[in-house]
């Protein structure tokens, strides 16, 4: 996973205000063993053995603790739950194909300090890798996650076919096995259920409601995730949620402002005190030579209303001291 080829810089903070967190993860499973519907009961504490081992070794930010499911006591069960960390025993798919069995033995989960990264091991794949924040930063997601997975097999090869890629339980997650998502608000999108899927389609991305897949939403946020597993890297896949992401922000600005309706032009003068006077394009008086007055026409303010340079100085602000 080369995170340093990823093409995304950063949100502007009136688009990252609308991201509410991001979340990328990846199922693993080991190239020594066989998968869960099929693996003995000690080689599936074998796999523990050694998953737990290389999250030993973890230190900044990934270090951590690691929670036996069979072990844990009650204050950290309840913590887990209170933290939406605990998987459960499988559903009566996992439990046909073999995969409960020994339930709860040789299975748990790691969190690093600032619960930003997590580790399930022995579910339905051997290893679900996971990272994740609050807030908008796609890149540190995902070079957390790439750090940790090579870390990992250092101690444990992953199991992967030149053809497949890596293999996983689920033949939907054959490739990458890679998921890469964020919680964003889009309530005027989401009434244009057209152009919404439009953009979806040409980025190769999936809406979701935020409460998993096939769940509707009635609050304008939504689960907005890369669609592709095959044929394609780690970093493909990012990519294209964060290009249909930046394509539906644009696309949300653009109806947000259309139904506010035609802006009214404001006054230059004195009485401008504040970032939130300037409501409109600036109207100048008669006369007025400035490069501000010059410059500063409806369209280009039409286009900068609201945005904040990478410092998050605003649009706005920028232009009160000359109006």
């Amino acid at each position: 996973m080369n995170y340093n080829e990823l093409n995304c810089p950063p949100f502007s903070p009136d688009e990252a205000a609308i991201i509410l967190s991001t979340r990328i993860r990846v199922g693993r499973n080991l190239a020594d063993f066989p998968l869960g519907p099929g693996i003995s009961k000690d080689q599936r504490n074998k796999v523990e053995e050694l998953v737990s081992k290389a999250c030993k070794a973890f230190t900044g930010e990934l270090a951590g603790t690691y929670y036996a499911l069979g072990s844990m006591s009650e204050a950290d069960r309840k913590q887990l739950i209170a933290d939406h960390f605990l998987f459960k025993e499988g559903d009566r798919f996992l439990e046909s194909c073999g995969l409960n069995r020994d339930w709860p033995a040789g299975r748990g989960i790691f969190h690093n300090k600032d619960k930003t990264f997590l580790i399930w091991v022995n579910e339905e794949d051997q290893l679900r890798i996971i990272s994740m924040q609050p807030g908008a930063d796609i890149k540190a997601v995902f070079t957390r996650l790439s750090n940790a997975a090579s870390l990992i097999e250092k101690e444990a090869k992953f199991a992967h076919d030149e053809h497949l890629g890596y293999i996983t339980s689920c033949p939907t997650n054959l490739g990458t096995a890679l998921r890469a998502s964020v919680h964003i608000k889009l309530p005027f999108l989401a009434k244009n259920k057209d152009k919404f899927n439009k953009i979806a389609d040409q980025y190769y991305v999936q809406i979701r409601g935020i409460h998993g897949e096939h769940t509707e939403t009635d609050d304008g946020i939504f689960d907005i995730s890369n669609k592709r597993r095959l044929g394609r890297s780690e970093k493909d896949l990012v990519q294209d949620m964060y290009n249909g992401v930046k394509a539906m922000i644009q696309a949300e600005k653009e109806l947000a402002k259309a139904a506010k309706g035609p802006v009214k032009p404001v006054k230059a003068g004195a009485h401008l005190k504040k970032p939130e006077d300037i409501t409109g394009p600036i109207e100048f008086p008669p006369g007025t030579h400035s490069l501000l007055c010059k410059y500063l026409t409806p369209a280009v303010y039409d286009k900068y209303a609201g945005c904040h340079d990478k410092a998050g100085v605003s649009f706005e602000q920028m232009i009160l001291s000359g109006a």
